[in-house]
């Protein structure tokens, strides 16, 4: 089983994901663990391109896997590779509260999670619109060569759906 999940920030990627792998009993690998590197000292350090193209690498080396993230243009192996491709295109009100519901429960020490600011989060809301809005069209088109195994998803309903049926 190769599954590749993307969507928007706060889509609930990770959410289905962990629920998938816990399922299937197969790993699962965040791409943001991938494209940044989460031992600098500072937020928002990326990895080297190839750096990062060697830990997807490793990833596809795998039986099994289910990968998770908001990355298109450099993740076109592991699009070829999935057995099926869920994309996550949810409602802005959604992602948008999950987002800040998740930066607040990681200020309290609720959740394990990145080293983010007022102003990072803040940023990353700015940016879900220009993924929305932009982004989402060209994963679309780069999408159509594997229409036969992507499902679309457009709601939490859906989410737990899938979920459901494959538990």
């Amino acid at each position: 089983m190769k599954i590749h999940i993307i969507g928007c920030s706060g889509s609930g990627k990770t959410y289905l994901a962990k629920a998938l792998s816990n399922k299937y009993n197969t790993p699962h690998f965040d791409l943001d663990d991938v494209q940044w590197d989460n031992r600098a000292d500072s937020y928002g350090v990326k990895n080297s391109p190839q750096k990062r193209n060697e830990l997807l690498q490793e990833i596809l080396d795998n039986e099994q896997w289910i990968i998770e993230g908001v990355y298109y243009k450099w993740v076109g192996l592991s699009f070829e590779e999935a057995d099926t491709i869920y994309v996550l295109d949810v409602p802005k009100h959604l992602y948008k509260s999950r987002i800040i519901i998740r930066f607040i429960k990681r200020k309290l020490g609720l959740e394990k999670g990145k080293k983010e600011t007022i102003k990072s989060v803040r940023a990353l809301l700015k940016w879900t619109d220009t993924f929305q809005d932009k982004n989402m069209s060209e994963i679309r088109k780069i999408l159509e060569a594997y229409q036969e195994k992507v499902i679309w998803i457009r709601s939490k309903k859906e989410i737990k759906d899938i979920i459901r049926i494959n538990t």
